[in-house]
């Protein structure tokens, strides 16, 4: 059974950092594309990151919604069939309830109707 468990959630005051972790376990992701998304309460789910599958040199393409682009980082380390997302600068707008999500083969979707797997979420908030 295909698990993605996400953590690393909670409040933190504006301009502040925090890191997610999603650790997926009953299969490996190591050729496919992983993205974090988020929903805030009374709006769609959004795409937020997501990275493709490490080449031969060790390096994963990224690509970011504007909303975020400069302030987030997505990474992932195959090893440990993990994908992480570094939130620095954060701000108020950014509050939401994130997911991790998995989509089999290596096109960096922005679309969640693309993502095979999804993760429980766990809840940011940023204060004012």
């Amino acid at each position: 059974q295909v698990q993605l468990v996400e953590s690393g959630g909670g409040l933190v005051q504006a301009g502040g950092f925090l890191r997610l972790s999603c650790a997926a376990s009953g299969r490996t992701f190591s050729n496919d594309a992983m993205g974090w998304f988020r929903q805030a309460p009374g709006k769609e789910r959004e795409f937020v990151a997501v990275v493709g599958p490490t080449t031969w040199n060790g390096s994963s393409s990224t690509s970011y919604s504007d909303s975020v682009k400069g302030r987030f980082t997505i990474s992932r380390n195959t090893a440990k069939n993990t994908v992480y997302l570094q939130m620095n600068s954060l701000k108020p707008e950014d509050t939401a309830v994130y997911y991790c999500a998995a989509r089999l083969g290596s096109f960096k979707s922005r679309s969640s109707v693309d993502y095979n797997y999804w993760g429980q979420g766990t809840q940011v908030t940023v204060s004012s």
